[in-house]
C-alpha cells in the first residue's frame, strides 16, 4: 500500500454504459493522483447468454454472432480507458473476461491484489427480481475490497477535462 492512501491498487468495472466511463475516468484521476496502479474489467456476461439460449429466445447460430458483438464491444470499451489513461500518464491493465461478471470481479479481485473497485452507479432497484439479478449492486455487497461508487456523471466529466 502506498505510505499516504490505503490502497494501491485499483479495479474499475466496465459494463459498456455511460456509468461505467464515467467511473473510468474518475478511477484514472484517482491512480495518477495517488499513483496506485490501474486495472480495468470488462466481464461478457455469457451466464445472461446462456439463460436466453436455454429461454430459446437464442439459436446457438445467432449466441455466437450476439458473442462476437459483444467481444468487439469489450474491445472497444478497454481502448477507450486506454486513451484516457494516456492522456492522463497513467498505465491501465486492460483485461476481457467472460462469465458471471459479479463472480469474475471477485476472482479477479482476489487474483490481483486489488483494493479498492471503482463501480459505476447502482441503478435504482424497482422490483426484487432486479435486486437479484444487478451485477453492480452484487459486486457492491460482495466485494472483498473497499468499493467506491461514482455518481456524478456530469461533475465527473467535467474534473476530467480540467485536469
Amino acid at each position: 500500500m502506498s505510505e499516504n492512501y490505503p490502497f494501491s491498487r485499483i479495479l474499475v468495472y466496465l459494463d459498456g454504459s455511460e456509468g461505467s466511463m464515467s467511473a473510468s475516468m474518475y478511477a484514472v484521476l484517482l491512480a495518477r493522483s495517488t499513483g496506485a496502479s490501474l486495472h480495468a474489467l470488462y466481464c461478457i456476461n455469457t451466464k445472461a447468454l446462456g439463460d436466453l439460449v436455454k429461454a430459446h429466445i437464442f439459436v446457438s447460430q445467432e449466441k455466437a454472432e450476439y458473442l462476437e458483438d459483444l467481444n468487439k464491444d469489450a474491445r472497444r470499451h478497454i481502448r477507450h480507458i486506454e486513451k484516457l489513461a494516456q492522456s492522463k500518464n497513467v498505465t491501465v491493465r486492460g483485461e476481457i473476461v467472460e462469465g458471471s461478471p459479479s463472480a469474475e470481479v471477485s476472482r479477479y479481485i482476489k487474483a490481483n491484489g486489488i483494493d479498492l473497485l471503482v463501480l459505476g452507479p447502482v441503478n435504482m432497484i424497482r422490483s426484487r427480481r432486479e435486486e437479484l439479478t444487478s451485477e453492480n449492486d452484487r459486486m457492491l455487497r460482495t466485494a472483498s475490497c473497499p468499493v467506491l461508487v461514482c455518481r456524478d456523471d456530469e461533475k465527473l466529466w467535467q474534473m476530467f477535462e480540467e485536469t
